[in-house]
């Protein structure tokens, strides 16, 4: 039985081990990064746990732009009450609970607390391979993004909240 809650301070080691199986060196969140996610947004940082532990996050700060800037991952400020796009810079869950709805389940959480919040969309950017998931989870593909994070090359995907 997985649990949704909202992110502490004590889930800080456990987010960086599934960051870094889940991210290349160069795209994953820094502990510090982390640190800063943790006391800026815990509202729309989230966690899954299962088993006694922490095995899938999620986490994002509400930005006034549609897309996401680089500069995001580097620099946290806190949310809006209300309105906005809600980002998502990490989503990830631990390879061994992987393909069982957990990502689905963090990724609905954040949408239904958007929601609530009145933010207008939900914005993210992914790897080409995963356009089809975000997709079938009702975002739609705008192309690629200017994003150089990580140097990988990334989408901008969004879904209208509403």
């Amino acid at each position: 039985m997985v649990k949704i809650r909202n992110v502490k301070m004590a889930d800080l080691p456990e987010l960086v081990v599934i960051e870094n199986l889940c991210f290349t060196k160069e795209e994953a969140a820094t502990k510090e990064s982390f640190e800063q996610r943790i006391q800026m947004i815990p509202d729309s940082f989230f966690v899954a746990e299962a088993d006694g532990g922490v095995v899938g996050l999620v986490n994002g700060p509400v930005t006034t732009a549609n897309y996401i800037t680089d500069d995001l991952f580097s620099q946290t400020q806190p949310n809006p009450l209300f309105g906005g796009h809600q980002s998502i810079l990490g989503l990830a869950v631990l390879p061994s609970y992987q393909n069982q709805g957990i990502a689905s389940a963090l990724l609905n959480h954040l949408e239904k607390q958007a929601n609530a919040k009145s933010r207008e969309t939900v914005t993210l950017t992914c790897k080409q391979n995963l356009i089809q998931f975000y997709e079938k989870h009702g975002y739609v593909n705008k192309g690629v993004s200017n994003s150089e994070h990580g140097g990988g090359v990334w989408y901008n995907m969004v879904k209208k909240l509403g």
